[in-house]
């Protein structure tokens, strides 16, 4: 190759590469406008880039884009549904009215003498011959009489109240010491015991005294294991104090435990259903439990009071009689005439002879189907047409 073709080639080679060059930097000056400026290499004047930068700007808070939101849909309205019709509960029928002579059972002792209370007052609701009165104090006992002395305020109440009957239930606040005339005594000890069956033998002779029926409920378990340990011990006291001065001892344990002698917060109330018996506490007692304590005295409640305990009593007092019928009875109807007859009457059992006497006898009769298959073991003929009868027809000769 020869010197000058060497030069021609030479020149056409930088007048190429001066022409790249001034074509990248007039790319470089129009991209400059919408780019900031940026360090550039020889690769990028040769080559330029293969993507643009990215631009930058300050953006507010309220210009950042957003990707554009769906209206929401209203929820479609759901066909109007009728009311479901008032359920009917049925009306309690008011209570019939007290008598004026009706005879009063006097409840006194803590808050488990305030649920029994309310347990009798519904027991004898329908009964307008029995009033049920409360005087109980929640947290009163006989150890405490600097609080509340029932040996005092007993006596009083008997004089206001005059009770036909009078309940205690006592003893829930009594397990802790206690100030005696000879001292102070611990609960449990044996001088404590001796001293709280003092008082409690006191408190019953206040009404036995007087001739007033004495029923003496015992107290209920509770949740707490040791507590009613103390309450049990408590019971046979007070069963001990109550029959020997001629009161009676209920015992309401059994209907708040389950067949192990557990305590239990539900059971069965005075109608077999379960249901809860005593509060969160383990202590308290619902409505439903108040009730089934109430239960377990209506039996000796019933029997004390006699008549006077019977719903639906009508009293007959001498000042109000009842107005009898106009019509006179008229002995010579056929209702009255009725024939006397002895108890004695041996015609009164169908018979007329003593026993061991002969016997009357039988007139001869004819032998039943019965009688044929169990003495000759020969069942008799089915009915003709019955389906059993497997006799053949008779042929008419």
């Amino acid at each position: 190759m020869t010197r000058s073709r060497l030069k021609l080639e030479a020149r056409d080679v930088m007048t190429m590469i001066m022409a790249l060059a001034l074509l990248a930097v007039s790319a470089g000056a129009s991209m400059a406008q919408d780019y900031p400026r940026q360090r550039r290499t020889l690769l990028d004047f040769l080559f330029g880039r293969s993507e643009p930068a990215p631009r930058y700007r300050n953006l507010q808070r309220n210009e950042f884009p957003t990707a554009p939101q769906r209206p929401r849909r209203k929820p479609a309205a759901s066909p109007a549904r009728a009311a479901p019709p008032p359920v009917a509960t049925p009306e309690t029928p008011p209570a019939p009215a007290k008598l004026d002579k009706a005879q009063k059972i006097l409840v006194i002792g803590d808050f488990f003498a305030s649920s029994i209370g309310d347990g009798l007052a519904e027991a004898f609701r329908d009964s307008p011959g029995t009033v049920v009165e409360v005087r109980s104090n929640g947290s009163s006992g006989l150890v405490r009489d600097d609080y509340f002395d029932w040996q005092k305020q007993l006596p009083k109440m008997l004089d206001e109240v005059k009770p036909a009957l009078v309940v205690i239930e006592v003893g829930a606040n009594d397990r802790q010491q206690m100030t005696a005339s000879g001292g102070e005594q611990r609960f449990p000890t044996d001088g404590w015991f001796s001293e709280y069956e003092r008082r409690v033998d006191a408190l019953a002779r206040k009404i036995t005294d007087k001739h007033i029926p004495l029923i003496w409920a015992g107290l209920p378990p509770v949740k707490s294991p040791g507590m009613s340990a103390d309450l049990s011990r408590f019971n046979a006291l007070y069963r001990k104090s109550a029959e020997r001065l001629g009161g009676e001892f209920v015992d309401l344990w059994d209907g708040f435990v389950d067949q192990d002698g557990a305590f239990v917060l539900t059971g069965s109330d005075v109608n077999g259903q379960q249901v809860r018996l005593r509060g969160p506490d383990g202590i308290s007692m619902t409505d439903a439990g108040k009730r089934k304590m109430a239960f377990y005295l209506e039996k000796s409640v019933r029997k004390l009071l006699g008549a006077m305990a019977s719903p639906g009593l009508v009293r007959l007092d001498l000042d109000n009689p009842p107005s009898l019928p106009d019509t006179p009875l008229r002995l010579g109807d056929e209702a009255f005439r009725t024939p006397p007859m002895k108890i004695s009457d041996p015609a009164l059992d169908g018979g007329d002879r003593l026993l061991g006497g002969p016997l009357p006898a039988q007139t001869a009769k004819t032998p039943s189907p019965r009688d044929l298959l169990v003495t000759t073991g020969i069942a008799p003929d089915a009915p003709s047409g019955r389906l059993d009868d497997f006799r053949l027809p008779s042929i008419a000769k």
